[in-house]
């Protein structure tokens, strides 16, 4: 049997091949071809581990979280598509492919990270440390999500922030010393890192928290909520400055999902909410959803959703499994109502919601 190592990217290779020729010949363009690539990738994936690793476990992106992980000790940890914002754009070839397998006792062990539109992937097979630059370093942020203390950390170390789409383009940015730290802050999910991580720390590269502590995977709920990935000599300055710029508290998972749902109501965007496929959603004591697919398509295309203009006053609670939203929602023509949200979320997926809205 092939080893895990070579297995993995054998996998990401032929997803990230997939995914080219559906770009190529897609009849779709942005976030719909995202999601298309998405799901045709993670069908490719699920199907090559339930034939050629079907007792192991798998969390995916794309797929509802299946609990039995929490008890394997296997559990394959994939993202098919990493940056699908970045690969409905032509001109973009920073996304990723990711599979990435973590060992209980081990964390994670073989993996993989293909970026097909560059032609590269990089393997814990195959992996070194790059060389030393002379250059000032170069700290890579999100794009879209970049650490508000950025500037002050570049100051700290003489550095420069650079840009770039999808997390593993920037994790291997690191692995090829084009850059020489990913500092991410504001959250991800385990798939979002997962791979990229195994990659790195097989590079021999600094992988943690950006409080330094250990980066850990297969949790209960599948949420990370900050990561540094950096050459060794950078990490103790590099934590120190972080450590004193990184003054806001980072959400929890659950708090993180639940503000993914409440974006979802402005932007009219549900691609990264993560509904249980038997969902329910209840306002002001009625029905108004009983699937996460239906909720979805509803708050991208419902009528009664397009009036909301923006969110204000956010403030949660959370305890247990519960998170409890309360904010003002403005609406077309001046309108303002308030709401009180309740989200169930035992594991990686939300499985109820129930608003009551009143005149503010």
């Amino acid at each position: 049997m092939e080893d895990d190592a070579h297995f993995a990217a054998d996998v990401a290779r032929a997803a990230g091949e997939l995914l080219l020729e559906i770009r190529d010949g897609a009849s779709v363009t942005g976030r719909e071809l995202g999601r298309l690539g998405d799901a045709q990738a993670n069908d490719l994936i699920l199907a090559r581990l339930k034939t050629d690793r079907p007792d192991d476990a798998v969390l995916s992106e794309e797929s509802v979280d299946d609990r039995a992980r929490l008890d394997a000790s296997r559990v394959w940890i994939i993202d098919p598509l990493d940056g699908s914002r970045e690969y409905g754009m032509s001109d973009r070839a920073d996304w990723a492919v990711h599979v990435g397998l973590w060992e209980a006792g081990k964390g994670m062990t073989a993996s993989a990270v293909a970026q097909p539109a560059a032609g590269v992937m990089y393997s814990t097979a195959d992996v070194s440390l790059p060389a030393r630059s002379d250059r000032r370093p170069q700290l890579v942020v999100s794009d879209s999500r970049p650490p508000y203390y950025m500037d002050a950390l570049a100051a700290d170390v003489g550095g420069d922030v650079v840009t770039m789409g999808s997390a593993g383009a920037k994790a291997m940015a690191v692995v090829r010393g084009d850059v020489d730290a990913y500092v991410h802050s504001g959250g991800q999910w385990e798939w979002d890192s997962a791979a990229p991580v195994g990659v790195a720390l097989a590079a021999g590269l600094h992988c943690s928290r950006i409080d330094g502590t250990p980066l850990t995977y297969n949790n209960s709920h599948p949420y990370v909520p900050d990561l540094l990935i950096c050459r060794p000599e950078l990490s103790e300055p590099l934590l120190r400055g972080i450590a004193a710029h990184a003054t806001r508290d980072a959400d929890s998972g659950r708090v993180a999902m639940a503000r993914e749902y409440i974006k979802a109501l402005v932007s009219h965007d549900a691609t990264k909410l993560r509904l249980a496929d038997a969902c329910r959603r209840v306002e002001n004591g009625n029905s108004t959803g009983d699937t996460g697919q239906f909720i979805r398509d509803d708050l991208e295309q419902g009528q009664q959703y397009k009036p909301i203009v923006a969110v204000r006053d956010l403030a949660f609670r959370e305890w247990g499994t519960s998170v409890v939203g309360r904010y003002l929602l403005d609406l077309d023509g001046g309108v303002t109502v308030s709401v009180t949200e309740h989200f169930e979320i035992p594991a990686g997926d939300i499985t109820t919601i129930t608003a009551i809205i009143e005149p503010a």
